[in-house]
């Protein structure tokens, strides 16, 4: 298993990927082939793949706004879970956020995602229950 770059030609497998994972929201416009190659070239060196044997096994979608760094669909498939690979990718994000000069880094996880909320406070992260997190839509796809 190697954790290297993601590229926009893995996006067919790892969009592939999300889809079979519960608990991850996908929408038509960011999380679209266009919507991803924006998001990867604004931040090209924060955004990696686990690969097995030419399949990818593992993602981690991460940028920053030059203050803060956010995690999104950050997932293992579900056959190659517990091995340490949602840890390495995301320590691969931290590593990176920081030669990037970022030192805080956060994440959205829905509430009913049971799987994921555990696997982020094994990692040590805080739950924050001292904001709220609003949204506006700009158009009607989403």
């Amino acid at each position: 298993m190697i954790i290297r770059a993601f590229e926009i030609s893995d996006y067919d497998m790892v969009y592939q990927l999300w889809n079979s994972i519960p608990g991850i929201g996908l929408n038509k416009i960011d999380d679209s082939r266009e919507g991803i190659t924006r998001f990867i070239t604004r931040n090209p060196n924060t955004n990696f793949v686990a690969e097995e044997d030419g399949r990818i096994i593992g993602v981690a979608l991460s940028g920053h706004d030059g203050r803060r760094g956010y995690l999104y669909h950050v997932c293992v498939d579900n056959s190659h879970r517990r091995r340490g690979i949602g840890r390495q990718l995301v320590q691969k994000v931290a590593e990176s956020m920081k030669s990037e000069n970022i030192h805080v880094l956060a994440l959205f996880c829905f509430s009913e995602n049971e799987a994921g909320n555990s696997f982020w406070k094994s990692l040590g992260w805080k739950l924050r229950s001292d904001l709220n997190s609003y949204r506006l839509y700009l158009d009607d796809i989403n």
